[in-house]
């Protein structure tokens, strides 16, 4: 019997989506009238830079930080995977924590605690892509609700809305702390249809991962992949509805379907 450490990303994601997956792809792929799309829910890192957490992992960690950072990202995710299966709840940010402890020991690097806290901390100082403002802009002046709809938690959203001068941008701001899961988990892509009080078709989805377009897809939201790394498309089963390098064609996708 292979170990949970053994499960791979894409056995969590078939395995947390189940059921719900099948209905929602069902749904969109059915033939019912089209809806225009009246709100948008992004996934925090669209939006918010990553980039600076992982040029500190190099600045403090010369020569590895590269390898940190990939280690650390693929164990975060995976963390919150795992206990989202077994009903282990932890949020992001001691997911997040926990993941860079094992990431630095598999690599036998000296991770202090104060370099710990300054790899943590920056996630509280992360700012907007240069593309991300003036596309929230358009969307706002054409009547499209926006969101935050994140794994991260509040705190980390808020702080990155404080940063980048984006107060009052967003009509909600959701981290599936609240629900104390994690996306791909259905539950957690309905707190978007929840909270705007609108049905799936008419709120669109902008995510920064692969795995998270598939997620959204499978829920039924017409999603925008920003695909900021360039990355190839998860073979999952389904795929995002467009694709851009950034969100410069989001605002095309949303309205051109009004």
């Amino acid at each position: 019997m292979k170990s949970m450490a053994s499960i791979s990303r894409r056995n969590c994601l078939n395995l947390i989506a189940g059921a719900g997956a099948a209905g929602a792809v069902a749904a969109a792929s059915s033939g019912r009238e089209r809806r225009p799309i009246r709100a948008v829910a992004f996934d925090a890192f669209p939006i918010l830079d990553p980039r600076p957490i992982f040029a500190l992992a190099e600045d403090l960690f010369p020569g590895h930080g590269r390898a940190l950072g990939d280690a650390w990202k693929t164990r975060q995710f995976e963390y919150q995977w795992l206990r989202a299966l077994a009903g282990r709840y932890a949020d992001f940010r001691q997911a997040t924590e926990d993941a860079l402890i094992y990431a630095a020991a598999s690599l036998k690097l000296d991770m202090t605690a104060e370099k710990r806290e300054r790899l943590m901390a920056a996630y509280l100082e992360l700012r907007a892509w240069p593309d991300a403002p003036p596309t929230l802009a358009r969307l706002k002046e054409a009547g499209i609700r926006l969101a935050f709809l994140s794994n991260a938690t509040p705190a980390i959203l808020e702080a990155g809305i404080a940063n980048s001068g984006l107060a009052g941008v967003f009509e909600h701001v959701l981290s599936t702390d609240r629900i104390r899961t994690y996306k791909p988990d259905p539950r957690a892509y309905r707190m978007a249809t929840d909270a705007f009080g609108l049905r799936t078709e008419e709120v669109a989805f902008a995510a920064f991962a692969g795995w998270d377009a598939a997620g959204a897809a499978w829920f039924g939201f017409p999603t925008y992949w920003a695909n900021r790394l360039g990355a190839p498309v998860e073979e999952l089963g389904v795929r995002p509805h467009a694709e851009g390098r950034d969100l410069s064609g989001l605002a095309e996708f949303v309205l051109g379907r009004g």
